[in-house]
């Protein structure tokens, strides 16, 4: 029986997003390395990473992006993210607290990310969140 080709059956489906994921990683990996200042290429590698669940190559990736950009928020919250993924609780708080500390106010985002469910139940954690959580106005 042949399968609708505009509604692939699940396993079709995610053969062809890991395919595509996969493509796309070799290609940024590339360009970050012809480039390796190019923020948005290295931006997008990170992410790639971690869907494909290369936490330590993420890490890799945010750190450089620290590194160039060390007063942007969201690249202290992705390496919070990264760290937490390793279950590296401390640092992924000290980033997450540094990433606060430079205006990442994103509060409905990180109670929702799944990258910082290793952090929920952690005192700093709850601070940080109390912290977003009030009205500056």
């Amino acid at each position: 029986m042949r399968t609708d080709p505009l509604n692939p059956d699940p396993q079709l489906r995610q053969a062809l997003d890991q395919a595509g994921t996969g493509f796309l990683t070799a290609f940024f990996e590339i360009e970050t390395q012809r480039h390796p200042d190019n923020l948005d290429a290295l931006a997008e590698l990170g992410q790639l990473y971690t869907r494909l669940g290369r936490w330590e190559n993420g890490l890799g990736v945010d750190r450089r992006l620290v590194r160039l950009v060390p007063h942007n928020p969201t690249v202290h919250y992705n390496l919070a993210c990264s760290l937490a993924l390793l279950g590296r609780r401390d640092d992924a708080l000290d980033a997450l607290e540094r990433s606060v500390e430079l205006g990442y106010d994103d509060f409905e985002f990180l109670l929702g990310d799944p990258d910082l469910a290793s952090l929920r139940d952690e005192v700093r954690f709850r601070g940080l969140v109390r912290l977003l959580q009030v009205d500056p106005s």
